[in-house]
């Protein structure tokens, strides 16, 4: 399955520098609003230690990692749920994500304009916020109109969804984003079509300056502070090391780069393990002569589900998995010998696969 995470956030915060060093895409970078007008898609692979691993106990033709995907989506102004600047563009930008990274501008530079004349993290992401909320109050006052007449009517179905609307506009009316509400799967279902902008999932990036990297900064603590109740995850990168990080091609230039600020892996590698994460994502793995291939799922889900995301007819004709542990591969060395072991489990369609599940799926079709 795909990860796709959308990168938003003010103009000028450090977005298109972020996305330059996660995909290498280079997408422009200047000085003013609206450098990058149409979504730029990176894809990048995930870094996995156990690939490596897995790759030289098998030794494989080839190796293929998992990737997940960034959206660098345009600059988002006040006025956005109105239509001011691109906000409409953006807004359907970013219902096609799952999940949104919002970089926010935590370094002082006079060299780089602010849209709102001075850097404050807070309001930087109230603004966003607001304009999400709003447009989704829109989104849930039509629906709103649409039901109620129904409801009042008498019908027991539609005074359920009316009464959850109501929850969810009242919570947004209140300045807070849907996704903070403490809602039922009822609640969910009757906003489920509405892709609501401020349901999604949200890391927050505070992007600082190369000096702030390890003590952080007055911006950092105003952010931390800001969001601590929404129990959100907050990421600290300077968006300058990660591009510069990106020019480099060999792993132990990388290291000794890093190193250099004290640093023991790039912001790149935490961002994606947040994603992951916030997402209840896991990783299982295929391994044979041809090819050792990582695969992303979703937490809890079942060997069937899992062998679907390789092709749908493991998932109709599932008759069972095979299931070997990374670390009785790495003791056993090869397949054979983990047999020999009884370390090779057989599991039927109940068994929820581990993340770093060696997995070969029997199936008939």
């Amino acid at each position: 399955m795909g990860l796709r995470c959308g990168i938003v956030g003010l103009p000028n915060v450090g977005k298109s520098t972020l996305f330059n060093a996660l995909s290498n895409a280079k997408a422009e970078s200047a000085n003013y609003p609206f450098c990058t007008i149409e979504p730029n898609v990176g894809v990048i692979t995930v870094p996995d230690e156990r690939l490596k691993t897995l790759e030289e106990l098998v030794k494989p033709e080839r190796v293929l990692p998992t990737v997940m995907e960034f959206v660098d989506i345009a600059g988002l102004v006040k006025g956005a749920s109105k239509g001011e600047g691109l906000g409409n563009k953006f807004l359907a930008n970013i219902r096609e994500v799952d999940a949104i990274i919002h970089v926010i501008r935590c370094f002082d530079d006079p060299n780089i304009v602010h849209v709102a004349g001075g850097v404050d993290p807070v309001f930087d992401k109230d603004v966003i916020d607001t304009e999400l909320q709003l447009k989704d109050l829109e989104s849930i006052d039509k629906k709103i109109a649409k039901v109620e007449r129904t409801a009042k009517s008498g019908d027991a179905k539609a005074k359920k969804e009316f009464a959850s609307l109501q929850r969810f506009k009242e919570h947004l009316e209140s300045g807070k984003n849907a996704r903070s509400l403490d809602y039922s799967e009822e609640d969910l279902e009757s906003v489920e079509d509405l892709q609501l902008l401020t349901i999604k999932p949200v890391i927050y990036v505070a992007n600082v300056d190369e000096e702030s990297i390890l003590t952080g900064n007055k911006f950092l603590d105003a952010l931390k502070d800001h969001v601590k109740d929404e129990k959100a995850q907050v990421v600290v990168i300077s968006a300058a090391i990660e591009e510069q990080i990106a020019d480099f091609t060999e792993p132990e230039e990388k290291e000794m780069f890093l190193g250099e600020y004290g640093l023991k892996e790039s912001g790149l590698n935490q961002l994606i393990r947040a994603s992951y994460a916030l997402l209840d994502l896991v990783t299982y793995f295929t391994a044979g002569p041809k090819e050792v291939r990582a695969w992303t799922i979703r937490k809890g889900w079942k060997a069937p589900q899992a062998a679907g995301v390789i092709h749908t007819d493991f998932e109709k004709g599932f008759i069972r998995a095979e299931v070997i542990k990374l670390k009785d591969y790495v003791e056993y060395k090869t397949e054979a010998k983990i047999k020999e072991a009884g370390k090779m489990a057989l599991e039927g369609k109940d068994y929820v696969v581990q993340d770093g599940d060696i997995m070969h799926f029997r199936f008939n079709v």
